[in-house]
């Protein structure tokens, strides 16, 4: 027979088809299809990584948390690391040193605060560093809510800087746009500070989400601390020849020296500094003092015991025509903390060679405040001092 005259099977050449098996879903071959018990054990074992994570975090990366730890000058932005400082320093019997860059210390070493001469000059090592440089009261109040919950119960002495009034560009009360320190700790969506206009809602919700969930606070603190405040593409792009896993050392800088460029001398020693005419907003008007009185009763309604200190301002640096407005705001001050039952102390001025500036002392400055709070009856009734 011939090739010509074969006869044609129908079908023939053609690969034989699969024969499909019941309930199988087209183009699905290379589908891998959970169950719906699988999907539920799937969800619970990413839930359970998520809270687990930040734990196990905690127990493999090195944080110095002696007696005179305090949160990195350049961890200032991470938060997380806040919370897990005083989660690992602070216990009821303790008193935080709660406040700004003049609680932190931004003139001198960890070991030469006011929390730490608060500690040596009692014989005991019970004050914690509690603070974060350049932390406005209105950060504050957001350091304090999202970040605090490890002071509830205890006591707590909070640093009233009368700077953060002396013009409406650091009360915030200003409307020209402008970045604040500490943008993350600003509330988001109240409005309240309209000099603060980030347009991205996708990026405030994000702020916002760091907040209430740790483990995203978690990965913030590994862009920052390891990944200079920067994502991973960015900081890949810039270290190509890098790799991200050895970014990762697990050990944080110490809190221990002066931050860098910074020049620990009297103001009245230095180029940068001279004589202030501050336009000091007034109380009834201002954003910076309305958050510190939150700050006091978010404290209390936590069950802390309160201690306001009111400075130590360097009424040296200000002109003769504008300390009389400075003593009106301190006046102010006091009547809100009578009125309102805190105990307070307003800090005597140093000797003008005490100060760096115009509110942060230096070493020997932080040793007489330390020496003027353990005299006062008020301070030594709240701290349980002989």
């Amino acid at each position: 027979m011939t090739e010509e005259s074969k006869p044609v099977v129908p079908g023939a050449g053609k690969p034989a088809e699969k024969k499909k098996e019941k309930g199988e879903i087209p183009f699905s071959s290379n589908d891998v299809r959970l169950t719906f018990g699988q999907c539920i054990l799937a969800f619970v074992l990413a839930g359970l990584l998520v809270i687990a994570l930040p734990a196990l975090w905690c127990r493999i990366e090195k944080m110095d948390s002696g007696p005179d730890a305090r949160v990195p000058f350049s961890l200032g932005n991470d938060y997380w690391v806040y919370q897990r400082l005083m989660r690992a320093t602070y216990s009821k019997d303790k008193i935080a040193v709660v406040g700004d860059s003049v609680a932190w210390g931004h003139y001198v070493t960890s070991a030469g605060t006011l929390s730490h001469y608060l500690s040596e000059k009692e014989g005991s090592s019970r004050y914690v560093n509690a603070a974060i440089d350049g932390v406005h009261p209105v950060a504050l109040e957001g350091l304090i809510r999202h970040y605090g919950a490890a002071l509830a119960g205890g006591r707590v002495i909070i640093q009233l800087n009368p700077l953060w009034i002396t013009d409406d560009k650091k009360d915030l009360s200003s409307t020209k746009d402008f970045q604040p320190n500490h943008p993350n700790l600003i509330p988001q969506f109240s409005g309240e500070v309209r000099c603060y206009k980030e347009s991205y809602f996708a990026k405030r919700f994000g702020i916002s989400l760091k907040h209430r969930i740790e483990f995203a606070g978690w990965a913030e603190h590994l862009r920052i601390a390891y990944f200079g405040s920067t994502d991973l593409f960015t900081w890949s792009t810039n270290n190509p020849y890098a790799s991200p896993l050895k970014a990762i050392t697990l050990q944080l800088p110490s809190g221990e020296p002066i931050p860098p460029e910074t020049v620990a001398i009297p103001w009245s020693k230095s180029e940068k500094y001279g004589p202030i005419d501050p336009d000091w907003v007034e109380l009834d008007k201002s954003l910076q003092w309305a958050a510190f009185r939150r700050t006091i009763d978010l404290l209390k309604s936590r069950g802390n015991q309160v201690f306001v200190l009111v400075g130590p301002y360097n009424e040296h640096m200000i002109k003769e025509a504008g300390r009389e407005k400075y003593r009106n705001i301190v006046a102010g001050y006091k009547k809100w903390l009578e009125d309102n039952k805190v105990p307070h102390y307003v800090a005597e001025t140093l000797p003008t060679d005490l100060y760096a500036d115009s509110s942060h002392p230096l070493t020997e400055g932080y040793a007489a405040i330390a020496d003027q709070l353990l005299k006062n009856e008020a301070f030594k009734a709240f701290a349980g001092s002989k």
